[in-house]
């Protein structure tokens, strides 16, 4: 199966992030081995948040709101580069990002997949036009924080899970 999002292959790492080996997009998270991504965050110039909800075509965690992208870099590609390709095809959008840090988490998914990443996470502040793909995006919504965090107390289940984990990590690294 090749990914037409991000190649025919995942960055297969160590816990340090090291290159060791290169698997088809599935195999991975059938398997929960560890890969590497990206998760981005933007907010606009009022400090709220930009929220992709996710296809319901997804091959996971479909319906689902998260932040504004995220993926995987291809094999070869430079991490930074892939966050920028991927928020421009999935949001339609560039801005300028900075990675603030990095955190793996391993959780089970739907569809019987396991996520396993080495997860690099950038923000970005953007106050321009969002025209989302809509084989990546069923919708878009900017947020408040309070609101954004208020929501995901009442509401966990409408959130990916990584979302829910990254979160906190990137107010407290604004």
């Amino acid at each position: 199966m090749i990914d037409k999002n991000t190649g025919d292959r995942i960055i297969l790492v160590d816990r340090n992030d090291r290159e060791i080996g290169y698997e088809e997009k599935m195999k991975p998270h059938l398997e929960g081995r560890l890969h590497r991504a990206f998760s981005v965050f933007v907010f606009n110039s009022d400090g709220k948040m930009l929220l992709q909800k996710r296809a319901k075509s997804k091959y996971h965690s479909g319906g689902l709101w998260t932040n504004a992208c995220c993926s995987h870099p291809r094999k070869g590609e430079k991490t930074d580069g892939a966050a920028h390709r991927r928020l421009s095809e999935e949001m339609g959008f560039d801005c300028p990002l900075e990675e603030r840090f990095t955190f793996i988490y391993k959780a089970k998914l739907d569809r019987g997949l396991t996520e396993h990443e080495f997860d690099h996470v950038f923000t970005g502040t953007y106050d321009g036009e969002v025209k989302p793909n809509p084989e990546e995006a069923d919708g878009f919504d900017w947020v408040g924080i309070e609101n954004l965090k208020k929501d995901i107390k009442m509401n966990s289940r409408n959130y990916t899970v990584w979302f829910k984990i990254a979160l906190p990590k990137v107010l407290e690294n604004l």
